[in-house]
């Protein structure tokens, strides 16, 4: 069963800079712990997760985001509209990557396992919110209506931008706070099928 301190340390969040994306330039980063217990682990997530800006807290996991819009404008007598836009993420994921001591017992190998491919996961989903927010922002501005100049056709420009990646604020936060609190059934609900599949030979022991 996993410690109350570990669950509050394992709350996992996102940091986002203002923009969008239909692209997705997608790069991966880790940071070493060690241990041979739980506790251990515990601790080195703490000492060592990257800390998030949002929260001013070190995570076990983190994605951080950076939106970028390219827009071109085509103006013609008395409007002009949106001719193209395009919506690029860049993300980059950081995930722990545990140095297993040959001292640790199977039990913690076994909730290791379980425990980081469900932080990959976690990460992996607010790749996607931003995923298919950036491609909601990039629909959403080729389909804006022409205005009666290039100036405006900016400003409304700006306005889609900036009231989607709210929307895709709030969506990253949302999923934040659900995935806390399903935290501690769903890790043990992933502990006990993982065991199973190990028991079945579907999976290797840890």
């Amino acid at each position: 069963m996993m410690k109350r301190p570990l669950l509050c340390a394992l709350l996992l969040a996102v940091t986002a800079l203002p923009a969008g994306a239909a692209n997705l330039v997608k790069t991966y980063s880790y940071f070493s712990i060690g241990g041979s217990t739980l506790d251990d682990i515990e601790k080195q997530l703490s000492k060592h997760g990257p800390q998030v800006k949002s929260t001013g807290s070190r995570h076990p996991g983190a994605t951080q985001m950076a939106f970028t819009t390219r827009i071109s404008y085509a103006a013609q007598r008395g409007s002009c509209r949106i001719a193209d836009a395009v919506v690029t993420v860049k993300v980059k994921v950081i995930l722990p990557e545990w140095r297993r001591p040959r001292k640790a017992d199977a039990d913690v190998r076994l909730f290791w396992d379980t425990l980081s491919a469900d932080i990959k996961r976690h990460e992996e989903r607010h790749v996607e919110i931003a995923k298919n927010h950036a491609r909601e922002l990039e629909d959403a501005l080729k389909a804006s209506y022409p205005q009666k100049d290039c100036d405006a056709a900016k400003v409304k420009a700006a306005e889609i931008t900036a009231d989607i990646l709210a929307k895709h604020d709030r969506a990253q936060v949302q999923f934040d706070r659900v995935e806390g609190v399903n935290f501690e059934s769903r890790i043990l609900r992933l502990l006990r099928y993982r065991m199973e599949r190990i028991e079945n030979g579907q999976l290797p022991p840890a």
